[in-house]
């Protein structure tokens, strides 16, 4: 068993069932995604996902991890990053049968999105149906104008480096 903490940090933090932490994860989109308020996973724990107070949604990759937690090379891939609401998350689930994630929201607001991709299906109390078999378009609520972001391997936080040589004023120069 694994025990997840989401923090205002933005920071997600795995325990292990003794109390010990495993892992920290932070977002690499290019859009911060401000405190967070709301954590769920699939029913096996291999997808992660996160809200926050900014409305945006993270989906997390966790399988590789989770096979072999102790293999440095196993991590946890930030797969998709998207804004789901104008305001705070304060819910979310994934419905794995039909490949959904729904997100909820303190201005009222209850979203269905596509798990995978963060296609925007529509909203509890919509006129039409929803057409969830229609994953090709994008489009997105009124309130939102950023379209979901695939997140890279390549694109990981860049560590700040410790300077050796310090910038000198050189007269003889």
């Amino acid at each position: 068993p694994i025990l997840a903490s989401a923090h205002e940090s933005s920071c997600i933090r795995l325990w292990n069932i003794q109390g010990n932490l495993m892992k920290e994860l932070l977002p690499f989109s290019e859009h911060p995604s401000g405190p967070l308020t709301a954590l769920c996973t699939d029913i096996f724990t291999k997808i992660l996902l996160a809200g926050s107070k900014k409305g945006y949604i993270i989906h997390w990759n966790m399988a590789s991890f989770l096979e072999d937690s102790q293999n440095r090379k196993n991590e946890i891939k930030e797969e998709l990053c998207w804004r789901a609401h104008a305001t705070k998350v304060v819910d979310l689930f994934i419905e794995e049968e039909k490949n959904v994630v729904v997100t909820a929201s303190i201005d009222g607001s209850v979203r269905i999105w596509h798990a995978t991709t963060g296609y925007y299906f529509g909203y509890f109390g919509q006129a039409r149906k929803f057409e969830l078999s229609d994953t090709s378009r994008c489009v997105l609520p009124s309130d939102v104008n950023n379209f979901p972001a695939l997140i890279k391997e390549e694109s990981k936080h860049t560590e700040k480096k410790k300077v050796k040589y310090p910038l000198m004023l050189d007269r003889d120069k």
